[in-house]
């Protein structure tokens, strides 16, 4: 399991230059990929985002290169000789014109645009460079997701533990609750002199029972638990279902409450909502 939420920054470092890598990622409902390139470098746009793409699926990527050029002092400079020749030519033939003409000093000569040349730096060399780092440091970021991801999952695994024990604890607590409430029932009736015929009577509880009734929900509670485990264990994204099954287990914690009876369950269903809540803040983090 991946979350979105990650940060991978590498960098590479030659005698052409430096590279680096910083890509930031989280999350958001589908992919959505910025791109901040050097001008030398955005031609590699459209194979840059093809290839984010194909690692991930959704999440808001922000991917940032920047371009160091390698130190001047570290590079070997050239002398365009047949440059240097046409000057030291033209200076002859202007010293023979004007006599008191100064000749060209080497300084001069040096500063001529074009006598002092460096080897030009291969633009396509650095380009494939630029798109290996791209490739280690999206696996790198890949790898953070995964870690947190599986954080996520164990996080998630102990809430819905939290949620199996409650549902255990109303369960078991429901007998004992519909014959307390039954029983206070009878007492009341009993307090007013109420003079009721059985069959009316059995009504009254019936009708008790089947509102205080959640059978139907715990159940429900039982299978969507079980759908959620299902899907945390499967490959591929699980981000969607998982936000979908936290809907409809708020679903059944909403109409617990509503049926609820007596203040233990009242709190149960409480603290159901707190777990569900979350998980689902959790959830909006899996790709």
């Amino acid at each position: 399991m991946s979350s979105m939420t990650a940060f991978s920054r590498q960098q590479k470092d030659e005698d052409w230059g430096s590279l680096t890598w910083e890509i930031r990622s989280v999350n958001h409902r589908y992919l959505e990929t910025s791109l901040r390139l050097p001008e030398p470098f955005r031609g590699l746009e459209a194979a840059i985002r093809d290839l984010i793409r194909k690692k991930l699926s959704r999440g808001k990527v922000d991917c940032q290169l920047r371009y160091t050029p390698g130190d001047v002092e570290n590079t070997d400079f050239n002398l365009n000789r047949d440059l240097i020749n046409k000057l030291m030519t033209v200076s002859d033939e202007l010293e023979s014109i004007a006599s008191n003409a100064s000749p060209l000093s080497r300084i001069e000569i040096l500063k001529w645009p074009g006598v002092l040349t460096s080897p030009e730096t291969d633009v396509s060399t650095i380009e494939i460079q630029a798109f290996s780092l791209l490739q280690s440091a999206l696996d790198d970021l890949i790898s953070n997701r995964e870690r947190e991801g599986a954080e996520l999952k164990g996080l998630i695994e102990k809430r819905l533990q939290s949620i199996r024990e409650i549902v255990v604890a109303v369960r078991e607590k429901m007998p004992e609750i519909l014959a307390n409430q039954k029983q206070t029932l009878l007492e009341r009736l009993a307090d007013l002199k109420a003079d009721l015929e059985p069959s009316r009577l059995e009504q009254e509880v019936a009708l008790l029972a089947q509102k205080a009734d959640v059978d139907e929900e715990l159940d429900r509670l039982d299978a969507h638990l079980k759908e959620v485990e299902r899907v945390l264990s499967m490959a591929g994204q699980k981000g969607r279902r998982l936000d979908f099954l936290m809907q409809e287990l708020n679903r059944e914690a909403n109409t617990l409450s509503s049926k609820s009876i007596v203040a233990d369950t009242t709190l149960n269903t409480v603290e159901l909502k707190v777990l569900i809540e979350q998980m689902r803040e959790q959830i909006q983090n899996i790709e």
